[in-house]
C-alpha cells in the first residue's frame, strides 16, 4: 500500500509538553520492544510478562497484541502480503505515538516481512529495539494453543506463517530470545537487563 499522504490543508502541531518533561515525570524513556517471531514462539507470553514487571517497577508501559489489535484497529484487514504490510503500517505509527507518550510500549506481532519491521524502526529508530523471539517451526507446532498449525497444515488456513507463507528472520534484532531454550522468567531478565544498559530505565 502507498505512503503517500492524501489528506489536505493540515499543518504539524508542536507539543506543549515535551519528551524530556515525559521522561522527567515517568522516570524513563520511551521505548518501542518490537517482538516479532512465529506464532506460538512466545511473542505474546513474554511481552505481557515484561509489562507485569516494568509496570511493578512504576513504569508507563502497553502491550499492543496481534489478535487484540485486530478485533478492533484493524478488523478491516486480512493476511494477505498486502493487508500484512498495512497491519504492521498501522502499529508502526501507534507504536510510535506511545513511545512519544512515553511510554516503554511492546508489539506482539509475527510481523513476518524485514522491510515492514525496517519501516516500523524508521518511526522512532533511536527508541527502537527489535527483540527476535526465536523458536523453530517444528517447536512451535508442539505447542500449537490455537491449533492454527494443524488447520494450516489441511489447508484451512491459507498463507499461514512458516507454512505456506514466508517469515524472515530479523538480521540485525537487538535482542534473541530462543524460547526452545529460555524460561520465560530468563527472557523477561534479558529484556530488563537490555533496557538498564541502553539507559532507558532511569530509576
Amino acid at each position: 500500500m502507498s505512503d503517500k499522504i492524501k489528506s489536505t490543508n493540515i499543518t504539524w502541531h508542536d507539543a506543549t509538553v515535551t519528551v524530556e518533561d515525559r521522561r522527567r515525570k515517568n522516570g524513563h524513556q520511551g521505548a518501542v520492544l518490537w517482538f516479532t517471531g512465529l506464532s506460538a514462539s512466545g511473542k505474546s507470553t513474554i511481552a505481557q510478562a515484561v509489562q507485569a514487571a516494568l509496570f511493578e517497577m512504576g513504569c508507563q508501559v502497553y502491550v499492543l497484541d496481534g489478535d487484540n489489535v485486530r478485533h478492533g484497529l484493524n478488523k478491516d484487514l486480512g493476511f494477505s502480503p498486502e493487508d500484512r504490510e498495512e497491519n504492521i503500517r498501522r502499529i508502526g505509527e501507534v507504536a510510535a505515538l506511545f513511545c512519544d507518550a512515553g511510554f516503554i510500549v511492546s508489539t506482539a506481532f509475527i510481523s513476518p516481512y524485514r522491510s515492514d519491521r525496517d519501516k516500523a524502526r524508521a518511526l522512532c529508530p533511536e527508541q527502537f529495539c527489535e527483540v527476535y523471539v526465536k523458536c523453530s517451526v517444528e517447536v512451535c507446532e508442539t505447542r500449537d494453543p490455537k491449533g492454527l498449525y494443524q488447520k494450516a497444515r489441511e489447508g484451512k488456513i491459507p498463507e499461514f506463517t512458516g507454512i505456506s507463507a514466508p517469515y524472515e528472520e530479523p538480521e540485525n534484532a537487538e535482542l534473541v530470545l530462543d524460547t526452545a531454550e529460555l524460561s520465560v522468567e530468563d527472557c523477561v531478565e534479558a529484556v530488563l537487563a537490555y533496557l538498564q544498559e541502553k539507559g532507558k530505565l532511569n530509576r
